[in-house]
């Protein structure tokens, strides 16, 4: 398939038209299958993020603004993700003691379980991403970095 061929559009303005609607709808393809994935876990893809920041600082605390800094999704609201996490018992919350206005994140066994059987999934998932080779991969990535200025 091509994306002529999923959007049914077969003219673009011009090849950097066709490009930004090929990564829009590969980003919504990509999200769409990493939401399925996480359903059965009641997750969003942002609370997962969240989630993964917290295991690669483990046992240390996280402030809400450092999550924020590190989300993919910056658009997201990383307090009233901590509190949907918090809810679930996949997170604790408590009060930094360098900064009382801080508020400091960690993420509990629970979510560290969450975790760990989603790594087994995820590595499933990605096998469908096995369509590129890992230089292909590697070139792409680094034409996104590029794209973005990133480089």
């Amino acid at each position: 398939m091509s994306i002529e061929t999923d959007i049914k559009q077969s003219k673009f303005r011009n090849a950097y038209h066709k490009m930004a609607l090929n990564l829009i709808y590969t980003t919504s393809w990509l999200s769409n299958g990493q939401a399925a994935l996480l359903k059965p876990y009641d997750l969003t893809t942002q609370q997962y993020n969240v989630l993964r920041i917290l295991r690669g600082q483990h046992p240390n605390p996280v402030r809400v603004n450092d999550i924020i800094e590190r989300m993919l999704d910056k658009m997201s609201n990383a307090s009233r993700l901590v509190d949907k996490l918090l809810a679930k018992g996949l997170v604790k919350r408590t009060e930094c003691p360098r900064d009382r206005r801080a508020v400091d994140v960690v993420i509990t066994d629970d979510g560290m379980k969450i975790l760990a059987e989603l790594d087994a999934i995820q590595g499933d998932w990605e096998k469908t991403l096995l369509n590129v080779t890992e230089e292909e991969a590697n070139l792409l990535s680094d034409i996104l970095d590029k794209l973005r200025g990133s480089v």
